[in-house]
């Protein structure tokens, strides 16, 4: 078994809101991209010592999360979206983003916790091409946690642990 076994592909991977009603145009994203998390930094000088600055860890900063489709008319996620930007009305959902396995197994996920849509668009629409209508939507949210399998099975097994 080659390390390129054990890494997996980008390409293979579920994004699930916990929004109901859903429909299957709601799993169907072509794109992830801004799940990252940053440390904001603060500096402070050190007493009696010119060489350098001390920098510590003040908080987390999460960046905007953006998915892309192709548009669909029928959507539970498109009609969230629509409530927020129209009668801004936001409902906060949580947000799994998977990534799977050849056996379509989830081998790491990101929970997204409270997402609101900030920002929909809609693809260049031109007579020219030959290109699908891609919907975008940016999220904001809280932060996320990362859960792997192992961490998921030893939460199972601390949950059953203490049931007994």
């Amino acid at each position: 078994m080659s390390v390129f076994d054990t890494i997996p592909v980008g390409f293979h991977f579920l994004v699930a809101f916990e929004l109901f009603p859903q429909l299957p145009n709601d799993f169907a994203f072509m794109e992830v991209s801004g799940l990252e998390v940053e440390m904001e930094m603060e500096s402070r000088k050190e007493g009696g010592q010119n060489r350098f600055t001390h920098q510590l860890p003040v908080r987390s900063r999460y960046s905007d999360i953006v998915l892309k489709r192709g548009l669909f008319f029928e959507s539970g996620i498109t009609e969230w979206c629509r409530q927020a930007v129209e009668n801004f009305s936001f409902t906060p959902t949580n947000v799994l983003i998977s990534l799977l396995n050849s056996d379509h197994i989830p081998v790491n996920t990101w929970f997204v916790v409270n997402a609101i849509p900030k920002k929909w668009a809609v693809s260049n629409f031109n007579a020219m091409e030959n290109t699908l209508a891609i919907e975008s939507l940016t999220l904001s949210y809280q932060y996320f946690n990362i859960m792997t399998p192992a961490a998921l099975i030893g939460d199972a097994v601390g949950a059953i642990a203490s049931a007994l």
